[in-house]
């Protein structure tokens, strides 16, 4: 079943149980699909990927503006944005440890021929295809800094 499909069937629950911030949540998922659907440049059908991508970002906005909340003493909104990005979590792959994801870059290096600092543009093209969803870009990177230099 397609995120969006599943997305929309949660909405109706969360309608059906009244919990308004994980409606609020939900919708926000279903919003930016369908932007992304309705964008000049974007097919008509979104795939997986694109809408994993979509929710992984929704996340990491929801998280940066709890942490900005908590830093201008509004702990009310933080911890609403920190549920709201507790219920689109739920709806991604498990991510890796660091030890995983340390692995896995260690055989793209070996497979690709990396030698050092130089090659890192095209290591990070093959772990971000290789860990989409899996692993935060940032953790890739600096795994990636680490292996080659």
């Amino acid at each position: 079943m397609k995120y969006s499909a599943k997305i929309s069937e949660d909405i109706k629950q969360a309608m059906r149980d009244k919990e308004k911030i994980k409606l609020e949540a939900l919708r926000a998922v279903k919003t930016a699909f369908t932007i992304a659907r309705t964008s000049k440049s974007a097919e008509i059908e979104l795939s997986d990927e694109e809408e994993l991508k979509i929710m992984q970002k929704l996340v990491k906005q929801r998280k940066e503006s709890a942490a900005i909340y908590s830093e201008q003493n509004r702990p009310e909104l933080a911890t609403k944005e920190e549920e709201e990005a507790t219920f689109i979590e739920q709806y991604l792959p498990a991510q890796m440890t660091e030890a995983e994801i340390k692995e896995i870059l260690k055989e793209i290096v070996a497979a690709s021929g990396a030698s050092g600092m130089a090659d890192m543009g095209m290591v990070m093209g093959l772990a971000t295809k290789k860990l989409a969803g899996k692993a935060d870009g940032k953790i890739i990177s600096q795994i990636v800094r680490e292996i080659l230099q």
